[in-house]
């Protein structure tokens, strides 16, 4: 790794782990979706690379203060950093993780995985009669592939459902040859018999039409068929055929699930940007083949005013242009650059052959840009709720406010509705680690005028505040308000009439020109308004602790509204009325397993547009 690449997941020194990997810290930061692990000794070699469905519980795990093996023991007192890549399934995350072993080889999976290459579905071509089969191994001969899968069972259990649904043969040729009577797989209903001519060429050809657009995603009208059968079933009091039928269209999906990391071709860098005030992170992902090899992070010094694009273009230039890197055929940015065809010009010449810069990408590669995208927002999380961030953050905001001592405890509110509809209020805690969010609370806001917000944050720290001054819980150091001289007045009001004196009360409210770094600072005992720095250090934590307050409301707000009309999640999203409901229901079987799709899997469902598909991921997600 050089010097200047760095990942934002890595955790800081700590005297109780042989490693000086401080596994609280990092795990308190760790995102709790699908992902690869990737752990580093203090020489930065490689230790493991690991797959999860969650990360967080996957990684905690290893730090468990018993039950641990030996070897996983031996592992962990050598681990100096670990280092994230979020993917948007667990599918994903396997072959990700394969890739990554393959390539690097550590010491401490070697032992427990095998080498040996994915495997894939073939129909061959050349016969009058083609058979499907499971393969592995070197791509040969006349026939088509699909794939690849992450496990040769998941490809067997396809093979076995294929073989009821369109009875196509997978025996070998040399026993298809010499039949002179069907087998046994006709007699179940498994195949069609083709070796004793039971059907003819023409229609054996449909039925293989058939399979081979069911494996390339066009599998709409044998979904519903089986939907139909579903409910003619559920119709006769027929629940355990019903139930095998939705199996059957869970394994269905399963096969056509869409594997963005490991892909047919194709050769691209894929980039993703995020900013916030205090960091910035470009995320590369790096396709070869088709497949996602690796991915790195990187933290450019830029500074608030620019934006993404610009980031991008001058980190493009500084990392390509005679440095002597590799340069795909592609570059997919997430993006659309000022200078684009500058860069493309320069990029091709020093490669000596066309290199395209895109940011409209569909399909496959689209799913690369999301995750890149992804990828870079959930770093730059991490990164900015770091250790040393936040202790300097402190630090500052107590030079900014003329504290004596460093704040231990910082408190934020903020309000959010629908028009005045299920108004609720957030109450978000930082500590000297950042988030604590085991102390969040939200508040339900009864009995006011709907809208208004001044009477909102009055019940809300009324009623925060009465608690706190009954001795059941702390009192702050600071209490942040979202919001301008009228939601502090409240706040100092609440306060008075409570007699909580030593709470410091500071408002953050947007400027004029309502972007982030020119808030304007208003102070709760002169009503003064101060604008910082956009670089400043004091100015980023107070961000960091009003726009999580506002995401906590916001989903607290969404929970409520949602009870209140007595919905499930499916009816609280707009644009899914009954039909779409219930095609989704048939599809995947339960509101569970939509929670767990991802989008590319909810639009395959044939009422299901893209963007309908991104407001239903976006909608079952609020939180990420």
């Amino acid at each position: 790794m050089s010097n200047n690449q760095e990942h934002s997941n890595q955790g800081q020194a700590s005297p109780e782990q042989p490693g000086g990997f401080d596994s609280k810290a990092f795990l308190s930061r760790l995102t709790t979706r699908p992902g690869v692990y990737q752990m580093y000794a203090a020489d930065d070699s490689i230790l493991y690379v690991g797959k999860a469905r969650n990360l967080k519980n996957r990684v905690s795990s290893y730090f468990r203060a018993s039950g641990l093996t030996t070897k996983t023991i031996a592992l962990v007192n050598r681990i100096a950093r670990i280092e994230v890549t979020i993917t948007n399934s667990e599918t994903e995350a396997l072959l990700l993780e394969q890739n990554l072993i393959k390539e690097q080889r550590p010491p401490y999976n070697i032992l427990l995985r095998d080498d040996k290459s994915y495997p894939y579905i073939l129909i061959t071509d050349k016969e009058t009669y083609p058979a499907v089969r499971f393969h592995r191994g070197a791509k040969k001969g006349k026939a088509r592939y699909f794939g690849p899968f992450p496990s040769g069972a998941a490809v067997r259990e396809s093979l076995n459902l294929m073989q009821k649904v369109f009875l196509i043969r997978q025996c070998d040729d040399s026993f298809f040859r010499n039949r002179s009577r069907p087998c046994l797989q006709y007699q179940i209903k498994r195949c069609s018999g083709p070796c004793v001519d039971m059907i003819s060429p023409e229609d054996y050809q449909r039925d293989v039409r058939h399979a081979t657009m069911f494996l390339e995603g066009r599998n709409q009208a044998v979904m519903d068929e089986l939907a139909k059968q579903m409910d003619d079933a559920a119709m006769n009091l027929e629940f355990e055929k019903a139930a095998e039928i939705r199996d059957q269209i869970g394994r269905l999906r399963q096969v056509q699930e869409q594997q963005y990391i490991s892909g047919m071709s194709g050769d691209a860098d894929v980039l993703g940007c995020a900013i916030q005030a205090g960091g910035t992170v470009v995320h590369g992902l790096f396709v070869r083949q088709g497949r996602v090899i690796g991915s790195k992070v990187y933290h450019p010094r830029v500074s608030v005013e620019e934006g993404p694009a610009d980031v991008l273009s001058a980190f493009i230039a500084q990392f390509y242009l005679g440095a002597g890197r590799e340069i795909p055929d592609s570059l997919i940015l997430s993006f659309e650059l000022e200078d684009h065809d500058a860069l493309e010009a320069a990029l091709s010449a020093q490669r000596g052959r066309a290199v395209n810069i895109t940011h409209k990408v569909r399909g496959e590669r689209a799913g690369w840009q999301r995750l890149a995208q992804t990828n870079a927002e959930q770093q730059l999380a991490s990164h900015l709720a770091s250790k040393q961030s936040i202790h300097a953050r402190y630090l500052a905001l107590q030079d900014l406010l003329g504290l004596d001592h460093l704040p231990e405890r910082l408190e934020c509110f903020d309000i959010s509705h629908s028009s005045g509809e299920a108004t609720v209020a957030s109450c978000v805690v930082f500590d000297r680690n950042g988030p604590l969010k085991s102390d969040y609370r939200t508040f339900n806001i009864e009995g006011i005028t709907g809208g208004d917000d001044y009477a909102a944050m009055h019940q809300a720290l009324t009623r925060r505040y009465t608690r706190l001054k009954k001795g059941e819980g702390k009192l702050p150091d600071l209490l942040v308000i979202d919001g301008g001289k009228g939601q502090v007045a409240q706040a100092m009001d609440v306060l008075a009439s409570l007699q909580v004196t030593e709470v410091l009360v500071i408002g953050i409210a947007k400027g004029p020109t309502r972007k982030a770094g020119f808030e304007v600072l208003v102070s709760g005992e002169t009503g003064e308004e101060q604008v910082l720095e956009s670089d400043s250090p004091a100015l980023h934590l107070l961000q960091h602790i009003r726009d999580e307050a506002h995401r906590f409301a916001i989903t607290g707000h969404r929970a409520r509204r949602g009870k209140a009309r007595k919905q499930s999640k499916l009816e609280g999203i707009p644009g899914i009325g009954p039909k779409r409901r219930r095609e989704l229901l048939r599809h995947f079987g339960s509101v569970r397993d939509i929670e767990g799709a991802s989008i590319e899997e909810i639009a395959k469902v044939s009422t299901i547009s893209r963007a309908l598909a991104e407001e239903i991921y976006a909608a079952l997600h609020p939180d990420r």
